[in-house]
């Protein structure tokens, strides 16, 4: 029967397009960036090409892959790292603030299994992972005040963002890699502008307390600076009397008689004294 067909070239055609469908119903290649659920009639019996932490590119079980005809069918689940955008969420801060954040994680799929179990297809687990971000994300940014988001305090956030995460994706088999916020804005009108003003307010409440630390730190300085100076004075004056009472006139001639800005004629000063004016005695040499 088999020569009969052969020698007709209708019968030959049939077996080539029988024999084409029947390898591609047996023979699956499996590529590196993917790996695969093997189902028979609707119910996984094992896994091809899983992905294993810390496996080199060529080391994979990837490759040439055999299942039995018709009866099989493998569905494909990415093992690279994967991303899901979470719809913009509204979070009321600690400070009563109102944000609109954008955020979005990175995963990898670590457990093919379970994920086929649990979401079926890498469209619904996207759409189960969604949820769950928006959810860590709320309750850890309402723990927290605006300011923490623009400060180092933001890294730690984003850890404990991304462990609450965790602890809901392992029940679909999904290892996350990492969260990340977009941006995170404040509610246009009345609040943003209350808000710019009550940031306004502390950096001005701020600036006056190290104004007035300063002046307190000025004032005892220039206190030890002059008990300072009225020692060494003092000691001076024990040593020679006659050379402070000469160095003290000196200093007042000049603040008496150097004007502060030689070019400026109304800067000039005019004093009238007697030359025995006991205030001139030092010009005198006595």
């Amino acid at each position: 029967m088999i020569n009969r067909m052969l020698s007709n070239p209708i019968g030959t055609g049939f077996l080539i397009i029988a024999a084409l469908i029947l390898i591609g119903n047996t023979v699956a290649f499996v590529p590196e960036t993917r790996q695969g659920v093997v189902v028979q009639f609707g119910q996984p019996v094992r896994i091809v090409n899983a992905y294993k932490g810390g496996e080199t590119f060529g080391n994979t079980g990837a490759g040439v892959n055999i299942r039995m005809p018709f009866a099989e069918q493998i569905e494909w689940i990415d093992k690279r790292v994967l991303s899901v955008d979470m719809e913009q969420q509204e979070v009321l801060s600690t400070d009563q603030l109102r944000l609109q954040v954008d955020a979005y994680a990175r995963y990898r799929i670590v457990d093919p299994l379970k994920m086929y179990k649990t979401a079926r297809t890498e469209a619904r687990l996207q759409d189960a992972l969604r949820p769950l971000l928006g959810s860590a994300l709320r309750n850890e940014l309402g723990k927290q005040t605006f300011a923490a988001l623009l400060s180092p305090e933001r890294g730690a956030v984003m850890g404990n963002i991304k462990k609450g995460l965790e602890n809901e994706a392992e029940q679909y088999g999904v290892q996350i890699v990492d969260v990340q916020i977009k941006r995170a804005d404040l509610s246009r009108g009345a609040a943003i502008d209350a808000a710019f003003e009550r940031m306004r307010t502390a950096r001005q409440q701020e600036a006056a307390t190290k104004r007035a630390e300063g002046w307190k730190d000025a004032q005892i300085i220039r206190a030890n600076a002059d008990a300072e100076a009225a020692r060494i004075y003092a000691a001076s004056f024990g040593k020679d009397a006659q050379f402070y009472d000469f160095y003290r006139a000196m200093q007042s001639y000049r603040q008496t008689f150097i004007t502060s800005d030689p070019k400026d004629p109304k800067a000039n000063t005019s004093i009238i004294l007697s030359p025995q004016n006991d205030y001139l005695r030092e010009f005198r040499g006595g």
